[in-house]
């Protein structure tokens, strides 16, 4: 747990500790809870890789460097924060919808609103067509 840091290794062992509560059961009979309860803080307190999907707000220049919409930044800044927030999230990090409801305390079909909404300002303030 050391391995992690200070603030990582202190929610690793309190992963491992709230697991071995609600388990104690099974740890009370291993023959050796120690390494698997480290185990158990390792895998709960992994950091998620996603890979990032294509964003729709990129497209390429000339084949090999990304290139971006110069007034998407002031473009953005121009939407509600609840707007932006769940536009970024879901069409540039590539959340989904429950995973964004679930931080802003929102319902999935208010999440679905407020990007529908971010994205047709985006096309109005960006001029982009649907297809385009």
């Amino acid at each position: 747990m050391l391995l992690y840091g200070p603030d990582a290794g202190r929610e690793a062992a309190a992963e491992a500790w709230a697991w071995a509560w609600e388990h104690w059961d099974r740890v009370a009979v291993m023959d050796a809870p120690v390494p698997y309860l480290c185990r158990v803080g390792q895998s709960r307190t992994r950091r998620i890789r996603r890979r990032t999907p294509a964003s729709p707000f990129r497209a390429e220049a000339n084949g090999d460097a990304p290139w971006v919409e110069p007034a998407l930044g002031r473009a953005l800044n121009d939407l509600t924060v609840q707007q932006r927030t769940c536009t970024v999230l879901v069409h540039c990090f590539g959340w989904t919808l429950t995973e964004v409801a679930d931080l802003l305390d929102l319902t999935k079909s208010s999440v679905q609103t407020h990007i529908e909404r971010g994205l047709g300002r985006l096309r109005n303030d960006l001029a982009a067509d649907r297809d385009g």
